[in-house]
């Protein structure tokens, strides 16, 4: 395990810490990718880890996983568990190993298992997605908008579009609604939102999980701080998708947006289910191809090793992950946040922001989020949207 001179969780005690089960295992099934997009936290970041493990993970480390996830389950009376089957690009070497993987799990676990892969589309052919919905694996498509300037920067290694192929993927998961997971689309302030969101309904996905550019105050080049009153750019990115979905919502097309719906669920009361926003605790774990145990990629766009526990499944247990500080660090709720987050008007609807966007060198993780303020002016906004509609008779808390 490398090191770093400022870990997540140097400054939080974690001794009191009662570990929550993890109940999402993001299994790398290859760790390729026939893309190199521009913005890639993972290939382009400052983490190059990911060239001395295995290409793609065997048939030992997948059993063991396996095995490892059973034992989980067991121990902590588990009803229900999810596997995202992951990259790189999970389909790179066609369907078979991302089904060997799920066999290997549903067999071992006494239980509910729900499986997604997340993929680039540009392999996801006719046949392999007929195999996967046999199986029962529902598929989540990766885009960043419904059109060809939208994904402009999803390039091959020889600079071709990934579009043409991920749109046939996509009119493909069109026609297999069981089977369709939704869209992953990064957010690109240099397009319009509007014809972004639109776009990407023509898709007729079920779901779309808008997602920040992994970014932290390092990126920025600024101390850590809520800089109000700021620019928010992708705060009004984000306020203007919200108003169309809101006012264009109709019961026979429920598209799922899940930051705006687990931001107004924060703001009438209920738990947060998602990682970027909200206090409820971290309950997910990433197995690498060499059977490594580490917490959540993205941490890697903060500075190389910063994911990695130094545990493997070949000598530990997933309980073993559940005590490392770095994990717990992550299910700590309020007690993680940073002074500034917590006497904040929005600070529990926020939840800081995503952890990863919290990170400034030599200081660590304990900080705002990077995106304070852009996080501020869409949970107000969705907030004043909120009262003034269907939901007015509810009572708001004040912020």
């Amino acid at each position: 395990m490398r090191t770093h001179p400022t870990w997540p969780y140097d400054t939080l005690d974690t001794r009191a810490h009662e570990p929550v089960p993890f109940r999402q295992f993001v299994l790398k099934v290859h760790g390729r990718c026939n893309l190199d997009c521009t913005y890639c936290y993972l290939y382009q970041g400052p983490d190059h880890g990911w060239r001395d493990r295995p290409r793609s993970t065997g048939a030992r480390t997948m059993r063991r996983t396996a095995q490892r996830i059973a034992e989980h389950v067991r121990t902590h009376r588990l009803d229900a568990i999810r596997i995202e089957l992951h990259g790189g690009e999970p389909l790179l070497t066609g369907p078979d190993p991302v089904l060997a993987y799920t066999d290997a799990v549903r067999e071992a676990v006494d239980g509910q298992v729900t499986a997604t892969v997340q993929t680039n589309g540009t392999r996801l052919t006719r046949r392999t997605l007929d195999r996967l919905a046999g199986a029962g694996i529902r598929v989540g498509l990766s885009l960043d908008g419904g059109r060809p300037a939208h994904n402009a920067r999803r390039v091959d290694h020889a600079g071709r579009p990934a579009w043409p192929a991920a749109r046939a993927a996509a009119l493909r998961l069109a026609e297999r609604p069981e089977s369709y997971a939704g869209i992953l689309c990064t957010i690109d302030l240099t397009t319009d939102p509007l014809d972004v969101y639109r776009s990407l309904l023509s898709l007729r996905p079920p779901g779309v999980d808008f997602l920040l550019p992994h970014a932290n105050w390092g990126t920025y080049g600024g101390p850590p701080g809520r800089h109000r009153p700021a620019p928010t750019p992708y705060g009004d990115w984000l306020t203007a998708v919200f108003d169309a979905w809101w006012d264009m919502r109709r019961p026979e097309d429920p598209v799922r947006i899940r930051l705006f719906q687990e931001i107004a669920a924060l703001l009438l009361g209920a738990a947060s289910r998602a990682e970027g926003v909200g206090l409820s605790p971290m309950a997910a774990v990433v197995v690498e191809t060499d059977g490594a145990i580490e917490q959540v990629d993205a941490l890697r766009s903060a500075y190389e090793g910063a994911s990695e526990t130094g545990l493997n499944v070949h000598r530990h247990s997933f309980d073993d992950a559940l005590r490392h500080p770095g994990i717990a660090a992550r299910q700590l709720g309020e007690r993680a946040l940073a002074d500034e987050c917590l006497s904040c008007p929005v600070g529990k609807v926020c939840g800081g922001g995503n952890y990863v966007h919290r990170y400034a060198p030599g200081t660590g993780f304990r900080h705002p989020s990077a995106y304070c303020a852009d996080l501020e002016r869409l949970i107000r906004h969705i907030a004043h949207r909120l009262t003034g509609t269907v939901l007015n008779s509810t009572p708001l808390k004040p912020i």
